[in-house]
């Protein structure tokens, strides 16, 4: 079955800019039921880049199109039909609010039966149709030119079945044109004036069997239109109108441009008057460029194409493609008469339709239904043809009902119902035998802005056409066929320059190639391979394109710049300072997949390599899916391969932000990265909630390689046997006890350890030294640089109350007032805040660390925070009350006491600020 190619949209833009082309539809149009060609641009040029950009304008002003023009548009104001009862004389309206209530608006609206009962409303009910009649001939004009563009190849005329067949196109062009005029304007539509496959069947039945093949044909035609009527229908019944939003819009744009080298073909082979199909062969070529008679047929159809483009280049009027095609016949008639030729001369020659039998009635199609000759094997195979037809039709109302609804100033449209109305007018028509139809922008603008604004300006529309179309077809026998190829050819040639003018250098290039290869597949192939082959090539592209581009990796860092939120003493803190390196953070983000995932595993194995490895080894890899939307099975397998690798190397894999009944977990159980089972947790890998308990497993591990050598290193100082030193019992696989002494890490760990211990100078202990003296000593030594005796932490010490308190308890809540500040001894304490109405384990303090300090000395009213003891522990707590008695006894202690406590408020700051910068 030949498909009838459909109209797309063009841009939300008012009907003055000469400057734009609209897109035309094949089948009738809802809003002025027709497609004309009006000057407007392309409304996808707009949404491919500037899809929002009616928002930023008025409602009545041009929206910018995607593609710019060197020249400027300039703002008209529009003109509306006021009834005469309001006002003698027009006037321009700038702003029509949905709500203002304008006489022409009321009559739209209705008019009561209690207004009935006023002269003047029935005066204005008797003379407001008046009105109406410039607008409904407008609307009639281009439903007839359609009628002959569309009506006329809505049938194979170069197939000898199908010969004598345009009359018959045109009579249900006409038809379904009549219905959705009625459907929109009676109320399916929520605009006023709203306008609304024969040799696959010839192949499989055979060209002997004519009668079989034009039965079959017309009956696909009317299951095709209930087919898209049912597709419209439940896509508005369901709301899922938003879904058509996401198809790939270059796609759409390569359809648009196979339709329009459609349109030109057709156009070559109207023209022409070919007997067969237009093919790329050599024969054919030489036929269309060597024969004189028959080049001179199309190609005067396509200079008066190329010559009405060129007007509009000029012209700014929305009315010079009517008034171009109304001039042609009259002109062509008038060289025939001055030359003097015989018009059945010129017919028989081809520049003229030929006669229709004159006792051909306008419902002469419908003989052509005879089910019983109807061939369903034939029917089944157009099947693949109907569904890419209504494909295409359905990615039209999403795109011309919003831009109808900007230029006519409606808010309130809503798609879904338009989707039903679509799928009523298309299923009444297939049942009425006719073909597919919606509403087309560019009609309904143009009907609409010359005072069809309103439903009763609607259904005369519908009764005009109807009576043209029972005028019968006697008229095709007197059109040039120079009127309709040349019609044929400027939508055609719209369409093409929408595809591959307008998004140049305005998309990314590989949705270029793939627009170029539809509209090439679709010429060479055929309509459904060329959107099959368009969908496997945006695919291809989109994986290319995010593998390329897409990054994996949001960041990495090391332990060193990211430190866990746990307080510890300074020494330890120093010491994870320059063993901080170990530990290595790749934080992850979007979706991993075949094409991503190479980059994570690309980075990993350039940690590994040997040169690298020598200058930063590492013992932890940290992996944070915090930002990972979800992994394929490519990507679960490369997890796999990553552990490999890091076991090979004794480096721990670490796992965090992986939700308990995720995607991510699913898909890493399933590639065997772990058993869903945390009592058979291999020793190799490890998996924490979030990243900061990851960062913090990692130190504790590090610092019990901390205290085990430190024990050797004070033991090696003071001269005694190492192998004295009881051993710490722990898990690790991968310790020092398989680590080759001279590794890089183990290197790094005795280089740590010896710089700890050598760059600072601690106070001399006594072994009757007693508390608090030990534990502030311990402390606040090491940051002091052992400039400061023993006597000060004596005296500081005498300010400090003993305190004690069970696993469990809380020591203070957010909002209790700031009264003191500790100093923790023995134990473990969390610092929790409310957030969400949730409790957060913000801190961990280990002994030797403080809190509540800056409460206390920037005198704040109440606590920020939650203490909460982990274990049962022992703190030294210094009050408020002694703190401002040591400010007066000893003012220079106080001093260094407070610049001694800030450093931990200093690197619990640090530390936040790094972690709030990496949440994201």
């Amino acid at each position: 079955m030949k498909e009838v190619p459909q109209d797309e949209p063009p841009q939300q833009q008012e009907q003055e800019d000469n400057n734009n082309f609209i897109s035309t539809p094949k089948s009738p149009s809802s809003t002025t039921v027709s497609t004309s060609s009006s000057s407007t641009q392309s409304i996808l040029s707009q949404l491919l880049k500037h899809d929002d950009h009616h928002h930023k304008q008025q409602l009545n002003e041009e929206q910018t199109p995607l593609i710019q023009k060197d020249h400027i548009i300039k703002k008209k104001p529009i003109y509306h039909t006021i009834s005469p009862i309001q006002e003698q004389q027009q006037q321009e309206v700038e702003f029509n609010h949905p709500n203002e209530d304008l006489e022409g608006q009321r009559w739209s609206k209705g008019t009561t039966y209690q207004a009935l009962h006023d002269p003047r409303s029935v005066i204005k009910c008797l003379v407001q149709p008046i009105t109406y009649i410039p607008a409904v001939i407008l609307g009639l004009l281009l439903n007839l030119l359609d009628a002959i563009s569309y009506g006329m190849i809505t049938f194979p005329l170069n197939n000898p079945i199908f010969a004598s067949f345009g009359p018959d196109g045109i009579s249900m062009f006409f038809v379904s044109c009549i219905i959705s005029q009625l459907v929109y304007s009676c109320g399916g539509s929520a605009f006023d004036g709203g306008n609304g496959r024969a040799e696959k069947i010839c192949q499989v039945v055979g060209p002997d069997k004519s009668e079989v093949v034009i039965s079959s044909t017309v009956v696909a035609f009317a299951i095709s239109s209930i087919m898209t009527g049912l597709a419209f229908f439940l896509l508005g019944a369901l709301r899922l109108g938003s879904l058509i939003g996401f198809f790939p819009r270059h796609i759409l744009v390569g359809t648009i441009g196979g339709v329009g080298w459609f349109l030109v073909a057709t156009g070559i082979e109207v023209s022409a008057r070919l007997d067969e199909n237009l093919a790329y062969t050599i024969p054919m070529f030489k036929r269309l460029f060597l024969d004189l008679h028959v080049f001179s047929l199309w190609f005067t159809a396509f200079a008066m194409a190329i010559l009405l483009r060129t007007i509009q280049h000029k012209a700014t009027s929305p009315l010079v493609v009517p008034a171009f095609f109304m001039l042609l016949p009259i002109v062509f008639y008038i060289v025939v008469l001055i030359f003097g030729y015989s018009v059945t001369d010129v017919r028989d020659a081809g520049w003229i339709f030929p006669l229709v039998e004159s006792d051909t009635p306008f419902w002469h199609f419908y003989t052509y239904y005879n089910f019983k000759l109807v061939d369903w094997r034939a029917v089944a195979e157009t099947i693949p043809a109907m569904l890419a037809l209504t494909f295409f039709g359905l990615l039209h109302v999403p795109i011309n009902v919003p831009a109808l609804g900007v230029s006519t100033n409606k808010d309130d449209i809503d798609v879904n119902r338009e989707l039903v109305a679509h799928g009523i007018s298309n299923a009444v028509s297939g049942l009425f035998g006719a073909v597919q139809n919606y509403l087309v922008y560019t009609n309904s603008l143009l009907f609409i802005r010359t005072g069809g604004d309103s439903r009763v300006a609607g259904v005369m529309l519908a009764i005009a056409t109807t009576i043209l179309w029972m005028v019968g077809p006697w008229i095709v026998g007197y059109i040039p066929v120079m009127v309709v190829g040349s019609l044929i050819f400027h939508l055609g040639l719209d369409l093409l320059k929408e595809a591959l003018v307008d998004t140049w250098n305005s998309v990314h290039y590989l949705e270029y190639i793939t627009i170029c290869v539809i509209i090439v597949c679709m010429a060479l192939v055929g309509f459904v391979e060329g959107i099959f082959v368009g969908i496997v090539l945006a695919c291809i592209f989109f994986v290319v394109q995010n593998s390329r581009k897409g990054d994996a990796i949001r960041s990495t860092y090391t332990g060193e710049y990211m430190r866990s939120t746990v307080r510890r003493l300074y020494r330890q803190e120093n010491f994870l300072s320059n063993v901080g390196g170990q530990i290595q953070v790749i934080k992850l983000q979007g979706y991993l997949f075949f094409g991503t995932i190479n980059q994570v595993e690309r980075t990993i194995r350039d940690m590994l390599d040997e040169r690298g490895w020598d200058k930063h080894p590492i013992r932890f890899l940290i992996l944070d899916l915090q930002l990972v939307q979800g992994l394929d099975f490519s990507a679960a397998e490369a997890f796999v391969r990553i552990r490999r690798l890091l076991r090979a190397r004794q480096v721990y894999m670490i796992l965090c932000n992986v939700a308990r009944g995720s995607d991510e977990e699913k898909a890493l159980i399933k590639a065997g990265i772990w058993v869903n089972d945390s009592n058979d947790e291999p020793d190799d890998i490890k998996c924490f909630q979030y990243a900061n308990e990851a960062i913090e497993w990692c130190e504790n591990v590090l610092l019990q390689s901390y205290f085990e050598k430190k024990s050797k290193y004070i033991q090696s100082s003071l001269g005694t046997s190492a192998t004295a030193v009881p051993r710490i019992n722990r898990s690790d696989p991968y310790s020092d006890q398989v680590t080759p002494v001279g590794s890089p890490r183990h290197a790094m760990l005795n280089q740590a350890i010896h710089q700890v211990f050598t760059e600072t100078n601690i106070p001399t202990i006594h072994s009757n030294m007693a508390q608090p003296a030990l534990v502030l000593i311990q402390t606040f030594a090491d940051i002091g640089h052992g400039d400061l005796p023993v006597d000060f932490f004596h005296r500081l010490g005498v300010y400090f109350e003993r305190t004690a308190c069970t696993k469990g308890s809380t020591i203070y809540r957010e909002g209790d007032p700031c009264e003191f500040l500790l100093v923790l001894e023995q134990g473990s304490l969390r610092s929790l805040m409310n957030i969400l109405n949730q409790q957060v384990t913000v801190e961990t303090l280990l002994a030797g660390s403080v809190a509540g300090e800056l409460g206390m000395f920037l005198s704040s009213p109440v606590r920020t925070r939650s203490l909460l003891a982990e274990q049962d522990s022992v703190y030294w707590k210094l009050t408020r009350t002694s703190f401002d008695r040591m400010c007066t006894d000893d003012p220079q202690m106080a001093h260094q006491f407070m610049l001694l406590t800030l450093y931990f408020s200093s690197e619990r700051l640090d530390t936040m600020t790094r972690h709030a910068f990496h949440l994201h």
